[in-house]
């Protein structure tokens, strides 16, 4: 698929009908949001957390003692950032695999398959193929979602969002490199098929302003379906 415009979308105005609810569906016990930097995966996980009254899984990014150098100087510091992070996130999967999920719905701003995305941005030779050893080894240990969101954006909505957040490090974000992760996004998910997929255009759309927008895109994400991948943009 050489354009996700290619592909049916639903309008985001003409959900399926679900009444609301704070009890997630029987068939969702973990759903993970996906996207690049600034598309707002931690904004939708502690609002769907709050919907349905669950405890958010957050990715732990400000204990990495190696990110703000990796902002600075991201050729030098690539490699140790990367391996700290792929060791927080499996730390952190492993603490959700041993959480009852047929009890507890649980709700996470990250998938474990994020962590190579950035890997295969930042890394190469030898140090790549080291990294990769480390992944294969882990990946089979933690837990798949039930569903996948993908929160689909646009480099420029990125950078907006990157600007009006304000963290620090962040503050000299290169445009370059996001626009680099937000092909690589696009690429993953094209040939993502491990779990169900709900791709959402996110670019114009701004679900803590708007609360439809939220609620829309909750009826979407709790709506029983046969198909593999759905997509979802705004009318």
């Amino acid at each position: 698929m050489d354009d996700w415009t290619a592909r049916p979308l639903t309008p985001a105005s003409n959900p399926p009908c679900v009444m609301p609810s704070s009890t997630p569906p029987g068939a969702l016990d973990y759903v993970a949001i996906e996207g690049a930097i600034g598309a707002g995966t931690t904004t939708l996980t502690e609002l769907l957390s709050d919907r349905f009254e669950a405890d958010p899984v957050l990715e732990r990014f400000e204990e990495n003692p190696f990110l703000e150098r990796f902002y600075e100087d991201r050729e030098r510091w690539a490699f140790q950032t990367q391996l700290a992070f792929l060791a927080s996130r499996f730390r952190q999967q492993k603490e959700l695999a041993e959480r009852d999920l047929f009890r507890d719905f649980a709700v996470s701003d990250y998938t474990f398959d994020k962590d190579r995305i950035f890997a295969r941005q930042t890394l190469g030779g030898d140090e790549l193929q080291l990294y990769e050893s480390l992944f294969r080894l882990m990946e089979p240990t933690v837990p798949s979602p039930d569903l996948v969101v993908y929160l689909r954006s646009s480099p420029e909505r990125l950078l907006h969002n990157i600007e009006e957040r304000d963290r620090p490090y962040e503050r000299n974000m290169d445009p370059d490199y996001i626009a680099s992760l937000h092909e690589a996004y696009d690429q993953y998910f094209r040939q993502y098929d491990r779990t169900p997929l709900l791709v959402v255009n996110v670019a114009e759309m701004d679900f803590v302003a708007h609360p439809g927008d939220f609620q829309a895109l909750v009826q979407h994400i709790v709506a029983p379906s046969d198909e593999r991948t759905r997509y979802v943009q705004p009318s």
